[in-house]
């Protein structure tokens, strides 16, 4: 793990023979910040499930609707959003500055090339904070213990944790869970947990399908059913209306206007007790 607050790596490797989940998630958003290996595989997925497009939106809506719900409504103001992705606007800081300017905010991604444009990460507003880790997911010891996450957010104050379509990329149901815990663990009682991940519910056969096409491009994913999702939870309150498909988790007009076939993810906000 690297703490990026100074954003100067001295080599950053790509990988560009290689495709990476957040630059395909990158390319199914309309951005362009990916190759052509990205290209190629997510194309590979939107022919088994032509709807693929609409879902990775309908996701990122979820994460603009979770996080301003926190900062607006229940006066969350410290983030840490693990899964990054490519600098996408809106990003979180910018959803929640936009409540609140002094809105603190720590992003993390294992990807170079997120590291790479990181910068656009860290446009804060000047009354609040954002700062970026270089870390996995599946090492939550070393992103707790990061200097950057430290300095930025206060672990004895509410936070909101944000895994946004990041956690079938963990296979193993146990290690998912583990993962969840011990990041929850040292959170202050109030926080919340928001998360997004693929379903087999929506599709089965097309899920399966497009799930063995990135597992067969090296982007090893897992789909989930609605009890496994809401396992994730446990232990936690789940808010209203629980775990169901992201375009479904407290609507507004654009969400409620996707057909459910279009989307394969599942969603849910709980607060710690």
């Amino acid at each position: 793990m690297r703490d990026t607050g100074d954003l100067d790596p001295p080599s950053t490797d790509l990988n560009t023979n290689v495709p990476h989940s957040a630059r395909v998630y990158d390319y199914l958003l309309g951005g362009k910040d990916n190759f052509a290996v990205d290209r190629a595989a997510a194309e590979d997925v939107v022919k088994i499930a032509p709807y693929m497009r609409t879902s990775t939106r309908a996701n990122r809506e979820f994460m603009v609707r979770t996080a301003r719900y926190l900062a607006a409504e229940r006066g969350i103001r410290q983030f840490l959003d693990i899964g990054t992705g490519l600098p996408t606007s809106p990003n979180l800081h910018e959803v929640v500055q936009g409540v609140d300017p002094s809105c603190r905010i720590v992003y993390v991604d294992n990807d170079p090339i997120v590291l790479v444009h990181a910068r656009a990460l860290l446009t804060s507003a000047p009354e609040g904070t954002s700062r970026y880790i270089h870390a996995d997911l599946g090492e939550p010891e070393t992103i707790l213990e990061s200097s950057a996450l430290r300095e930025t957010l206060d672990l004895d104050r509410p936070i909101g944790l944000c895994l946004i379509a990041v956690l079938h990329f963990i296979n193993d149901e146990d290690k998912a869970r583990s993962v969840i815990r011990r990041l929850m663990e040292p959170l202050a009682a109030g926080s919340f947990l928001v998360l997004s991940t693929i379903t087999l519910d929506s599709a089965p056969t097309q899920v399966a399908a497009a799930v063995s096409a990135y597992n067969s491009r090296g982007i090893n994913s897992k789909a989930r059913t609605r009890a496994e999702v809401t396992s994730f939870f446990d232990g936690h309150e789940l808010l209203e209306p629980g775990v169901v498909p992201v375009h479904h988790w407290r609507p507004d007009a654009k969400a409620k206007a996707i057909d459910d076939s279009q989307v394969s993810m599942y969603g849910g906000v709980a607060l710690k007790g």
